[in-house]
């Protein structure tokens, strides 16, 4: 099916095409003491991923002779328009912030083989410092990349002999508008749209996890292909992006 793209192209605020991404940046090495670490800015949403190497996998792993990844998000108190509590000051998490971190969790253990891991965790904390809509993409994105910074440190101290780091993984969310995809939401379109659906996908171009909710109107069959096409060319973009910075700042080629 050809879509009549045109007519669309000034609809968006940012005016961005349909199928574009708000503009991407990773700053490595943004904080000094994690093996990990990377400022993800998709558009004015910016989120800080760091990932940590543990000496250790959880109990239900013990003697297992494979390692783990795991996920923990956060959004700060001044991320949006208005000052959001802090969960630790509640006492608890919010339903979200716990379906987003295993959303995380799950996307980054894809990746890798954890028998190469060997017994030693990888701790991933996405924490989001300002928020403009598809904060959980941003954050599996760049988490990816903190990923990549800390098993490189171990293959260069010599702690690991072989890459468990397998595939590249990223996401981005497509919304529909009057039956128009629309790439990489913002809050405003977010927030508006008929259907919003976050896409998460191997370098293999395999889908890892698909999340998609009518939120005004349903949506076809054929729509759904519409969103998936969309969204595979903007992880692939992506995907080129998470290379270019790697390579560009640390001289690591995936």
């Amino acid at each position: 099916m050809v879509m009549d793209t045109e007519k669309h192209f000034n609809e968006r605020s940012d005016g961005r095409a349909f199928d574009a991404l708000r503009p991407v940046e990773f700053e490595l090495e943004f904080t000094r003491y994690a093996e990990g670490s990377v400022l993800i800015k998709m558009g004015h949403t910016h989120v800080l991923c760091n990932a940590s190497v543990l000496d250790r996998v959880p109990p239900f792993l013990t003697d297992q002779e494979q390692g783990w990844v795991t996920a923990e998000y956060g959004m700060l108190p001044r991320a949006t328009h208005t000052r959001g509590s802090r969960e630790a000051a509640r006492g608890r998490q919010s339903g979200r912030t716990q379906e987003i971190q295993r959303l995380i969790g799950r996307s980054l253990r894809a990746a890798f083989d954890l028998k190469l891991l060997g017994e030693r965790t990888i701790q991933l904390d996405c924490d989001v410092l300002q928020a403009d809509g598809g904060t959980r993409c941003a954050s599996i994105t760049g988490a990816w990349v903190a990923a990549a910074l800390a098993v490189n440190k171990l293959l260069e101290t010599g702690e690991l002999q072989r890459n468990p780091l397998l595939k590249q993984v990223a996401a981005v969310s497509v919304g529909l508008a009057d039956n128009q995809p629309l790439l990489d939401l913002d809050y405003k379109e977010d927030s508006s749209c008929d259907a919003d659906v976050n896409i998460v996908m191997n370098s293999e171009m395999h889908f890892i996890e698909i999340q998609g909710t009518a939120e005004g109107a349903t949506f076809a069959r054929n729509e759904l292909g519409q969103v998936l096409d969309v969204a595979q060319k903007g992880i692939g973009q992506l995907f080129a992006r998470q290379r270019q910075c790697l390579k560009e700042q640390m001289g690591i080629q995936f």
